[in-house]
């Protein structure tokens, strides 16, 4: 599939032909779903609790009589119905992760790139790298390439500049391209992909990496 490669100026200057088995794939919404339910409940902490009517600490006496008050009767300020008291079936600390086999993982990344390329969301530059870490140069950057478009810039390793660059930059996010992952990839509206990064991605999610599964 021959796409445009650009360069940081918004100029075509050639062609790269992406393979069909990691973006030409038939899209699956289901599994790409699945992926991200996992990636969301994998992020959770599960750290939350809250106190049952045993663990707050009141007293434990009768509040008062049983009889002649013309009230409910009750044998402890800890009942939940009470300001103080504990909570019902509130949260405990538990695990939210879910696991998903490796080949299901690295299909639905195929099934999102696709969907990208697909939609018109995928833009291919022959290169993206600053001499200086300085966020104007940066802006000028996604201008000529994006516009005001939220964009998620994918690095191979050790670009810190264009990282530095992009911090300050409220709708673009970098993300080395060995960090690829559903959620980052469907929350942008382009997806910025240098050259170096697709070979990456070839070795990564291509025919052969499937093959050594």
């Amino acid at each position: 599939m021959e796409v445009p490669v650009r360069n940081m100026a918004g100029a075509e200057v050639g062609e790269v032909d992406l393979p069909d088995d990691i973006f030409g794939v038939e899209v699956n919404v289901g599994l790409m779903h699945q992926a991200y339910v996992r990636q969301m409940a994998n992020a959770r902490q599960g750290t939350h609790s809250t106190q049952t009517r045993s663990s707050v600490n009141r007293t434990k006496s009768k509040w008062y009589r049983q009889k002649g008050t013309g009230r409910a009767r009750h044998g402890s300020r800890n009942a939940p119905i009470f300001v103080g008291g504990g909570v019902a079936h509130g949260p405990k600390p538990r695990d939210y992760s879910k696991k998903m086999p490796k080949k299901m993982r690295r299909q639905a990344l195929r099934c999102a790139l696709s969907a990208i390329l697909a939609d018109d969301q995928l833009i291919v530059v022959d290169k993206l790298e600053v001499d200086k870490a300085r966020t104007r140069d940066m802006v000028e950057v996604l201008q000529n390439l994006v516009g005001e478009s939220s964009v998620l810039i994918l690095l191979p390793a050790g670009n810190e500049n264009v990282q530095r660059s992009t911090r300050n930059i409220e709708n673009a996010m970098t993300l080395p391209v060995t960090y690829l992952n559903i959620r980052d990839l469907l929350k942008h509206d382009k997806v910025i992909l240098p050259l170096d990064a697709l070979e990456i991605i070839n070795v990564w999610l291509g025919s052969t990496a499937t093959a050594s599964e």
